[in-house]
């Protein structure tokens, strides 16, 4: 009798016993930009809800950005990490800065960014500071101009760092050698 018990024991743990929990390492750094409360007036009072802007990268020139929406602020932040894992985009760096200037425009916001010597750390605020330093820009002076809206600013951000090109992305696009572009 005692043996059936001990069995009977043996076969719970058994169905009960899971598979060890494995830590998966994260691919990219997330970083949260904004999040906004949002609220609804319905007939019986208000709803809240949340809107959070987030920032992913690898700190070697990918880079995305997504919003998520939810009634609650992690779930929209976990929304909004999907989100910005399929927006993901290779940018191109010149050792720690930017090739070269560029002016990125999205509705009323401007994004101006330039090249800095080494040292001089992310200069930028906010929304920009996020994206560039998750691209894995370490040198650079950016200003923020027109329209301080943080979706936007990143848009913006985004749009003058996919606009710019390596010289050796040049000369490959219209075959000739990197010395012979500057010519």
């Amino acid at each position: 009798m005692q043996a059936d018990n001990m069995k009977g024991n043996r076969d719970n743990k058994e169905r009960r016993s899971r598979k060890p929990y494995v830590k998966e390492e994260k691919l990219f750094e997330e970083k949260v930009v904004h999040i906004g409360r949002v609220t609804k007036v319905v007939k019986g009072g208000k709803r809240f809800s949340f809107a959070a802007l987030v920032v992913i990268g690898d700190r070697k020139g990918n880079v995305g950005f997504g919003s998520g929406k939810a009634s609650e602020v992690p779930d929209a932040i976990k929304k909004g990490i999907e989100d910005a894992k399929k927006n993901m985009v290779k940018i191109s760096i010149s050792g720690t800065t930017v090739p070269h200037e560029c002016l990125g425009v999205f509705g009323a916001a401007k994004v101006f960014i330039r090249p800095a010597v080494e040292g001089t750390g992310v200069i930028a605020g906010g929304a920009v500071r996020a994206v560039l330093e998750l691209a894995g820009v370490q040198d650079v002076l950016s200003k923020s101009l027109g329209s301080n809206s943080p979706i936007n600013v990143v848009r913006a951000t985004m749009a003058a760092l996919t606009s710019m090109k390596t010289v050796e992305e040049i000369a490959e696009s219209r075959g000739l050698k990197p010395e012979e572009v500057w010519k």
